[in-house]
């Protein structure tokens, strides 16, 4: 058993293995945590609005190692473990690794930017006042299971003081990556009873992410905007790694 483990594990590329270990590794320290101590490291390493009060830089890097539960790693390394090192077979390991954070990077760009947008548009009529209020005191409503009556404070507070996690923005960079390498491989998608080739099924993921995330679909807890973020910066930096090719 332990030769058959060890044999699945060297059989992927390092980048990816490694990548894949830091977040199955996080995931159980923060079970643990959690467990243990009661402490959720999800609001200490995920990823806040940049005007909220709990926004620290290093969490720009650390929330894409971090999972809100079970089925969001799950998700996230079987892609990985998919797409990944079929790309980083192809690129090499140098390549792959500054393509999958340049594509991190990216989603935390786009989605904080999309985030600012809230932002502006939720604290244009609120007073001064109440906005600081939403700031400084926000957090500890929410530890109450409690949210402010107000409809824009509301917002504001949850803008402020819930984080983001999850390697997503990455991994949908992944996705677009191997739509374009690999155009008319053929996947079998859930729930859909025949193949669907790879080319199609990242623009249909596209389409979906884009309508939900102008739809403003934040009652379903998901950076829609982080997802697209991560597939707009893989197509640049390919496009880019292409021309260059061709000079």
């Amino acid at each position: 058993m332990y030769n058959n483990r060890q044999s699945f594990l060297s059989n992927i590329p390092p980048a990816t293995r490694t990548i894949l270990l830091i977040n199955v590794l996080m995931f159980l320290i923060s079970k643990i945590a959690a467990i243990t101590y009661n402490i959720d490291l999800n609001k200490i390493l995920g990823l806040y609005f940049f005007k909220s009060d709990l926004f620290k830089p290093y969490q720009i890097v650390t929330h894409m190692f971090m999972h809100g539960g079970l089925m969001h790693i799950l998700f996230n390394m079987y892609a990985l473990w998919m797409f990944g090192q079929i790309l980083e077979r192809t690129w090499g390991t140098k390549r792959f690794f500054y393509y999958y954070f340049i594509t991190g990077l990216g989603a935390v760009f786009l989605h904080s930017f999309v985030e600012y947008l809230r932002y502006l548009s939720i604290t244009s009529g609120m007073p001064p006042e109440a906005v600081n209020t939403v700031l400084y005191q926000g957090a500890e409503i929410l530890a109450s299971s409690k949210n402010y009556v107000d409809p824009g404070m509301g917002q504001l507070n949850l803008l402020y003081h819930i984080p983001t996690v999850g390697a997503s923005g990455a991994i949908f960079g992944l996705l677009l990556a191997f739509g374009i390498m690999y155009p008319d491989t053929e996947l079998y998608v859930m729930f859909i009873p025949f193949p669907v080739k790879a080319k199609y099924f990242v623009i249909g993921y596209g389409i979906i992410e884009l309508t939900a995330g102008l739809n403003n679909a934040v009652s379903d807890n998901v950076a829609h905007f982080a997802h697209l973020g991560g597939m707009l910066f893989g197509f640049i930096l390919i496009k880019i790694w292409q021309k260059k090719a061709r000079l």
